[in-house]
């Protein structure tokens, strides 16, 4: 059996006119950084054709991966996206920095 890990996947997204820009993030279980990425654009791929189709946009799929935030008028950069093993910011074991 595979060993997945949560991934995280970053892609700079932009509008149309591109006054816009920001990162659009994907999180799920994966096993490697490039099935994440394959992982994260599937999901949105569904998400986008389900929208242009008129239909309810799929839920959260296999390991968390989901995209409800597809928007016509946005488009992601897929060759510019990162892909690695996800930090939970929040996490305890993290160092923090000195606060008084």
């Amino acid at each position: 059996m595979r060993h997945l890990e949560f991934y995280e996947v970053d892609v700079p997204i932009h509008n149309t006119s591109r006054t816009l820009h920001g990162v659009h993030v994907f999180t799920g279980k994966a096993s490697s950084a490039d099935e994440a990425l394959a992982r994260a654009h599937q999901v949105y791929d569904a998400a986008f054709a389900a929208r242009q189709a008129g239909l309810e946009v799929p839920g959260q799929q296999d390991g968390g991966w989901g995209a409800r935030g597809a928007r016509d008028g946005w488009e992601l950069d897929w060759s510019a996206a990162k892909a690695g093993r996800w930090s939970n910011p929040n996490d305890w074991t993290r160092k923090k920095p000195y606060e008084l």
